[in-house]
């Protein structure tokens, strides 16, 4: 679902800007530069300042400032100058204004703001402290271990702030909110798991960040709504239900001139998960270099290979695995040396997902016939590299 482009950052900014945030990892207020704007990209070029303080009212609470310049671990002295989304967060106010303190390009990108985590981390290590301390506000789980700790009749948790959950088979949005109150910063990631509930994050009033990722279940009534979640300031979304995602973007788009970021990308029809479930190449389906077309017979070829493999292990020799995997590897590799002459789209990530997919089948194979493949394993990988132009 895409966003329409605006030709000037949707909240008012402009270069030479100096911006005013809090930060939780400082615990007061820091500030940073607008350095460029650029309406291509939708992003700005922002200068950290090595300033904070309480909540400043004008450029005159700040002092004399100067650019934050790194030397914690590997920074060699550069300066925390990064390109990020050019939609002003809504916690993030304008002071004023200064001459430039920098005119270069910035190299780097990063998505979200996080004014202060660089300054945090610049000082720990100018008092001799390397490691990032551990808060009682962030807490990351697995969706195995967050399910376990639901289950317990404990209190809630009302310090943690920031929470991610990966790897979700299933979670009860509504247990999350009675046990984490107080969530600002949500992530959750889905192995196409089911989210339940999802209409009771409306409950986390605080709610000021949330991805979801490969997650279902969802409906266009379960989107949160701004009277609930007024200060939310980014809303990405990736791989959810098509109804769920339409409904948000219809709601939060309305938002983003007041200060919250909308990413909504790849929504998902009723049918898709059950399509995919056992597809290792399914993120593939829209990825910006790949086809429709490409997509499809990559699929089919993956299913082609799967089916061999399968089969050799059922039915065929154990003396004859090893020749036979070497055989269905090379007619893999020469299948997609095929079609990535039509359109080059197979770069590092896709080749590491390639030799990931054919992991995937090995393994299925030994959880299906109780055995060990390795020398099968290294025939099938074999075979790939003998003939593979990718």
């Amino acid at each position: 679902m895409s966003i329409r482009k605006h030709a000037a950052p949707p909240r008012p900014l402009a270069v030479g800007d100096v911006v005013a945030a809090p930060s939780q990892h400082l615990g007061e207020w820091t500030a940073a530069q607008i350095v460029r704007l650029d309406a291509d990209a939708q992003t700005a070029a922002v200068l950290e300042l090595n300033w904070s303080g309480p909540e400043p009212s004008s450029l005159d609470d700040l002092g004399d400032v100067a650019p934050l310049r790194l030397t914690h671990h590997a920074w060699n002295g550069g300066l925390s100058f990064c390109n990020q989304e050019w939609v002003l967060p809504r916690s993030h106010k304008v002071v004023g204004v200064l001459a430039l303190l920098h005119d270069g390009p910035a190299n780097c990108y990063t998505s979200g703001w996080h004014l202060g985590d660089q300054l945090a981390r610049q000082r720990r290590w100018d008092n001799g402290v390397s490691e990032d301390p551990v808060v009682a506000w962030n807490a990351e789980y697995t969706g195995e271990t967050v399910n376990e700790l639901l289950s317990r009749s404990t209190a809630p948790r009302p310090e943690v702030t920031q929470l991610t959950i990966r790897d979700i088979d299933s979670l009860d949005c509504g247990r999350l909110v009675q046990r984490f109150p107080e969530v600002a910063r949500l992530r959750l990631y889905g192995r196409l798991g089911v989210l339940s509930g999802a209409g009771e994050l409306n409950r986390l009033r605080g709610l000021r960040r949330i991805d979801i990722v490969d997650l279902f279940g969802m409906t266009g009534e379960d989107g949160l709504q701004p009277r609930c979640v007024p200060e939310l300031e980014s809303l990405d979304l990736y791989s959810v239900p098509s109804a769920y995602a339409s409904a948000m973007g219809s709601t939060w788009r309305r938002e983003i001139p007041a200060g919250t970021y909308v990413s909504i990308l790849q929504p998902r029809e009723p049918g898709w998960v059950e399509e995919n479930r056992s597809n290792p190449l399914r993120d593939w389906d829209g990825r910006e270099q790949i086809s429709a077309s490409t997509y499809r017979r990559a699929v089919t070829q993956y299913r082609t290979t799967r089916k061999a493999i399968l089969h050799v292990f059922a039915d065929e020799a154990a003396d004859v695995h090893s020749a036979r995997m070497e055989e269905i590897g090379r007619a893999y590799g020469e299948a997609f040396n095929e079609l990535d002459l039509r359109s080059g789209f197979i770069e590092t990530v896709e080749r590491e997902e390639l030799f990931d997919a054919l992991d995937h089948i090995v393994n299925e194979a030994e959880a299906l016939h109780g055995l060990v493949l390795a020398d099968a394993r290294d025939s099938l990988n074999s075979g790939v590299d003998s003939v593979r132009d990718w």
